[in-house]
């Protein structure tokens, strides 16, 4: 086991690079970089992409301003120019700024933010407990709630329970998450309906005056409802899972010969399909879990009005923040390129007699 592990340590290094590089490359060919965004805060535009739409006026410019390498510079002088790309490094060539960069992520250290003047690290730790808290409790609740229904559809295979609940399972797998958290909001949040959970935040603005189970309480009204739209789809995929588990394991040799030994059905199922029927789930444990940390979270958070990592590489790549862009595309990376290795000892520790060494030979 031991070999596997580190061929798959191993194998981080070049997936890893391929990631930066691609994604490093394609942001080279994107217009609207960070000396336009500041051109553009500076001269009152708001946002860069306005200039885009602006072709035909664009196309009347005259002398200088035709040649002028950003969109939006008008009027601007050419040193001031130039001092926002060496404030931004944007002055060396693509090459030399991609080597200094990953040299630099070796060292974990992922610079500075162009524009909210904090670091990368100071950035991600401080929108980390959101998008925790999202993640951590939608996972445990979609398998809190996924593992005994999962379990009961299959030994009530075919009934009408099973049925009419297949039915919900199969909306839930349907409904974007997205689009779930706005009908949330318009039936709970004081859309059209009741106002009976709050709009925004994790807390309210009074949180630091309540009391300790006030604060609980208040903490469980705010996650309430995106917590619900981030484990919908979690939900649907575990309770198939689980069932169809349960039914392959049913069906082999040795749970007939537990029944012909007259065992009840509860220890057949709790003493024999469990474990077996479990591993596919309980070893998926850690992917399930990245998959909601990082899959819904930006429209989530967005909706949710929550200042988390999804929503803070979303306004990066909006507001084209390069450290922060790169510095969370390879801190995701690194983290989903270790849960998967994770999830292989899961299935290692949930059944001993899996061995990936000799699956790998």
């Amino acid at each position: 086991m031991g070999a596997y592990i580190l061929r798959r340590l191993l194998l981080i290094i070049p997936t890893l690079l391929g990631i930066m590089i691609i994604n490093f490359v394609l942001v080279q060919f994107v217009p609207g970089g960070p000396v336009e965004q500041m051109i553009a805060q500076l001269q009152g535009g708001g946002d860069v992409f306005e200039g885009f739409a602006g072709g035909a006026e664009d196309a009347t410019l005259s002398g200088s301003e035709e040649n002028s390498e950003y969109l939006g510079a008008r009027g601007l002088p050419p040193e001031f120019i130039k001092e926002l790309e060496q404030q931004f490094g944007l002055d060396k060539p693509p090459l030399e700024r991609f080597l200094n960069m990953m040299w630099n992520y070796l060292h974990f250290d992922f610079g500075e933010s162009y524009f909210k003047k904090q670091t990368v690290t100071e950035l991600v730790l401080d929108k980390m407990p959101v998008s925790i808290t999202l993640g951590l409790w939608s996972t445990l609740i979609a398998y809190l709630v996924s593992i005994p229904l999962g379990i009961r559809k299959a030994v009530h295979d075919g009934s009408s329970f099973d049925t009419w609940t297949s039915g919900i399972i199969i909306v839930a797998y349907a409904i974007p998450a997205f689009l779930f958290a706005i009908m949330l909001l318009v039936l709970f949040a004081g859309g059209s309906y009741w106002q009976l959970f709050p709009l925004r935040g994790l807390t309210s603005d009074n949180f630091d005056q309540l009391s300790l189970v006030g604060k609980a309480l208040d903490y469980f009204w705010h996650i309430a409802l995106p917590v619900t739209a981030s484990t919908i789809a979690a939900f649907a995929t575990l309770t198939l899972l689980t069932k169809n588990s349960f039914l392959d394991e049913i069906k082999k040799h040795y749970v007939m010969t537990a029944r012909a030994k007259g065992l009840s059905e509860g220890k057949v199922l709790y003493g024999h399909i469990f474990r077996n029927a479990m591993l596919i789930v309980i070893a998926g444990f850690p992917a399930v879990f990245i998959g909601v940390f990082f899959g819904g979270s930006v429209l989530i958070e967005t909706i949710f009005s929550l200042d988390g990592l999804g929503r803070l590489g979303f306004e990066a790549a909006v507001g084209r923040d390069y450290p922060v862009m790169f510095g969370t595309l390879f801190l995701f990376g690194l983290i989903g390129l270790v849960v998967n290795i994770l999830s292989d000892l899961m299935y290692v520790l949930v059944d001993p007699r899996i061995d990936f060494e000799k699956r790998a030979g």
